[in-house]
């Protein structure tokens, strides 16, 4: 089969052997954003042509290909869902006389307040790395741009939660009176971990942000520490927000992003579990045979 982690901004495919393994991979700077006047026909048959002419199928797909901006929008499945609920939302799309593909839907909850929250992506991630959790109820935290939150209980994605902290930090930097103040250097742990425990502090978010400034203006923090005081601050206040944080968090992400996150998780005595980060291929995999199980 062939399975396809399409996201805003990247395309990654892998050839499958029967039984999951990878037996070939391609990847391009071709996300949906890329891909020009909806020829998504086009940008896959460029990836993968020769794999669809040799006859591989299924070919099953997750991200924002099925988002609004995609390939088809393929509506959220609802929490809680495992496997059989999201295989069940599963899209088809046709092409020429005898291709096709199956899209993932993504997954919706709404928190106490009734306000809905999404991710498309993410849940397929969050299925192939099940294997790897061994407590029956578990947070998983899958850090970035925008950071999600997910408790897993049996198997099953209970509710999940999406904070921006790494876009707020990007947006912090690059374009607030904070950023003029912060110079390109590695990150000091010493500075991160301040950042993340300030954030247990009274005064708020938007106090604590103001003392990234202050700080920095009264000598209390260096110019080349101060990314990382930002960062640490951030990401502190996305743990302060965790309900029963405790036990081990379970982390799915890039390295330099789990890093951080175990780094902080410290600070709150909480032990980490590092996850395989390409698990959406085993995740698309187990949807695949989900589905073709009815």
């Amino acid at each position: 089969m062939i399975a396809i982690d399409w996201g805003t901004s990247s395309f990654r495919a892998y050839r499958l052997a029967p039984d999951g393994a990878v037996v070939d991979t391609r990847s391009a700077q071709l996300g949906i954003l890329a891909v020009q006047d909806a020829k998504f026909v086009e940008a896959l048959e460029s990836q993968v042509g020769d794999w669809l002419s040799a006859g591989e199928a299924p070919v099953v797909m997750s991200g924002m290909i099925g988002s609004r901006q995609g390939w088809k929008e393929v509506p959220y499945a609802q929490c809680p869902a495992g496997l059989k609920e999201i295989a069940a939302g599963m899209a088809e799309v046709q092409w020429g006389s005898d291709r096709r593909a199956w899209i993932a839907p993504g997954l919706s909850c709404r928190d106490a307040q009734g306000v809905p929250d999404v991710m498309r992506g993410e849940e397929t991630q969050i299925l192939g790395a099940l294997s790897g959790i061994r407590a029956r109820s578990a947070w998983i935290c899958l850090p970035g741009t925008h950071s999600k939150w997910a408790q897993i209980e049996g198997g099953r994605i209970m509710h999940f939660t999406t904070y921006m902290t790494g876009e707020v930090f990007a947006v912090m930097r690059a374009h607030s009176i904070l950023g003029r103040m912060m110079a390109d250097a590695a990150l000091d742990p010493v500075a991160f971990q301040s950042g993340a425990l300030r954030a247990r502090e009274r005064g708020g978010l938007l106090h604590h942000l103001f003392g990234v400034r202050s700080r920095g203006l009264l000598g209390d923090l260096s110019h080349d520490d101060s990314a990382a005081y930002l960062s640490g601050l951030l990401i502190g206040h996305e743990l302060a927000s965790i309900p029963r944080l405790g036990g081990t968090v379970y982390l799915l992400g890039a390295p330099q992003l789990t890093d951080l996150y175990t780094e902080a998780l410290k600070g709150y005595g909480v032990d980490t579990l590092i996850l395989n980060a390409d698990s959406a291929v085993t995740g698309l995999f187990n949807l695949a045979q989900t589905r073709a199980q009815g």
